[in-house]
């Protein structure tokens, strides 16, 4: 009987399994857009420098102006809208909205980020019908909230059903700059509370505001700045009139206004007035100032008697400088100053108190430096670009996945 021989088994080569390569996504192309040109350049520079940087396609896009082509040197890809900031015209801004969302789909673009309230709805309602996410940056309430003049009261209820039509979906963020706007926010049911991200204003670069060696001299005036686009609501009637009450007193201090009047706003103090005041001796008017770190170092105390705020630029640039900071105690101001630690807090609309509290600064130096250094510590701690460029970066994130 014969056997079989058993079979000699050899041993099969292990399976070598490819390396799977890593995917790699193209960083997003992002649009931003304000409703003035001045806006994007002063305000949110640092922010595209930094998209830029970090190799993010991108535009950003405005009403025509003087600071477009400024943009243009600085190596952006600035492009003029056909938009007029006070137009209520229903055919003029449809056919806004769709110029809006023919470049976004032209240009491909993965989000579109809005700042102040019409750029951001109009933004918002263009990146929809374009399939663009959207990110909301409303820097206060703004003249359609806080105006009681017939027209803004008129677009009040438009604008509320078009922001709770627009802010409130999955591909959509909003960015406030306090805690009272987003309660306000989502309390009317405009946001959820979970599609909202409070980032306290555009930040100050700290390394270019900073402490000047400036020491007033004895006999030299007391000089007091309020840095702002020259509007009614930036609190100018009251801060005139402390200055006609002091100056009235004998006291030598020096009142100083730098800015000018916006034309797209209808709370524009005239250039008349401003002219009056100047001729009458009450304060000295430098107009628009491109240097204002040259111009912080030069005074002794800033002043925003404000009705209403984001987070007010001027003041954390002041705190970054070491200033005393004078304002009123409303949304937006009292969360860059803490009375008595790093400024002084006033009621709003009051010349009378805003008035006591520059005598308070004028006779008591060493209360002015004890505050100017607070505020300096908290700028550093709270207002740096870098920190507002961060969280930012973290809301376009929280968008793309």
């Amino acid at each position: 009987m014969s056997s079989l021989a058993s079979p000699v088994r050899t041993a099969r080569p292990a399976r070598v399994r490819p390396t799977p390569r890593p995917v790699t996504t193209p960083p997003a192309k992002i649009v931003l857009f304000a409703n003035t040109d001045w806006y994007l350049y002063n305000f949110r520079q640092s922010l595209a420098r930094h998209l830029r940087e970090a190799g993010h396609p991108l535009i950003l896009i405005s009403p025509d102006g003087a600071y477009g082509p400024k943009l243009i040197e600085a190596g952006f890809d600035w492009r003029a809208l056909p938009m007029n900031r006070r137009s209520i015209n229903p055919l003029a801004e449809a056919g806004l909205i769709w110029h809006l969302t023919r470049l976004l789909r032209r240009e491909k673009a993965d989000i579109i980020h809005g700042f102040t309230i019409k750029p951001a709805v109009y933004g918002a309602l263009a990146g929809g019908l374009a399939g663009v996410k959207r990110v909301n940056a409303v820097a206060g309430l703004g003249y359609v909230f806080m105006s009681g003049q017939m027209q803004a009261r008129a677009l009040r209820p438009i604008v509320r059903t078009m922001a709770r039509l627009t802010f409130d979906d999955a591909h959509t963020r909003l960015i406030v700059q306090n805690p009272d706007d987003h309660a306000a926010f989502v309390g009317s049911g405009l946001v959820s509370a979970g599609r909202t991200h409070i980032i306290p204003g555009s930040g100050v670069d700290c390394s270019r505001f900073k402490v000047s060696p400036r020491k007033r001299e004895k006999g030299e005036a007391l000089r007091i700045l309020l840095a702002a686009r020259m509007l009614w609501d930036k609190g100018l009637a009251e801060f005139v009139e402390a200055a006609r009450a002091l100056k009235a007193e004998g006291r030598n201090i020096e009142f100083l206004l730098a800015g000018e009047p916006d034309p797209g706003n209808p709370t524009a103090v005239p250039i008349e007035t401003l002219k009056s005041w100047f001729d009458e001796g009450v304060v000295t008017w430098l107009g628009h100032v491109d240097d204002m770190p040259g111009l912080l170092a030069e005074v002794d105390v800033v002043a925003l008697p404000s009705y209403r705020e984001g987070l007010p630029k001027t003041l954390i640039e002041a705190a970054a400088c070491a200033l005393p900071l004078v304002t009123t105690d409303v949304p937006g101001c009292r969360e860059v100053v803490t009375d008595g630690v790093d400024g002084l807090l006033v009621p709003v609309r009051e010349w009378r108190p805003l008035a006591e509290a520059f005598a308070r600064l004028d006779d008591d130096p060493a209360l002015r430096a004890r505050l100017g250094a607070a505020a300096r510590q908290k700028a550093l701690a709270q207002f740096d670009e870098k920190i507002v460029i961060e969280r930012t970066m973290e809301v376009y994130r929280s968008l793309l996945g």
